[in-house]
């Protein structure tokens, strides 16, 4: 599965369980440790949790594993990393501490809803 296709993919899964705020920010012209970033938003540490499993087995059913995990014991911020796509599930307060996308705000943003 292609990079973009797999972060697609992702954002997708994540809307499946509700997920808030789900965007797709494009870092390949800035030539970073990978292409995508997928950032999304859960209310509450469960929400965040069914938010990442439905992610990871939505991905691991299409043939693509995850090479690392962090942050899921705590479920306040999940960094899912798929090497060429990065995938961040937040609690939504973790999410306004941190404000990975204003960090990253030159790169192209795609927004998802359902």
């Amino acid at each position: 599965m292609t990079a973009d296709k797999l972060a697609n993919r992702a954002a997708k899964l994540a809307l499946q369980k509700k997920a808030v705020d789900v965007v797709v920010l494009n870092l390949k012209p800035f030539g970073t440790v990978c292409d995508y970033f997928v950032i999304c938003s859960g209310e509450s540490e469960r929400h965040v949790g069914a938010i990442a499993d439905s992610v990871q087995e939505g991905l691991e059913a299409k043939g693509t594993h995850a090479w690392h995990l962090e942050g899921y014991a705590r479920k306040r911020w999940v960094l899912i990393d798929y090497v060429d796509v990065v995938v961040h599930i937040f609690h939504e307060k973790t999410r306004q501490y941190y404000l990975l996308e204003r960090l990253w705000g030159d790169a192209e943003k795609e927004e998802f809803s359902d």
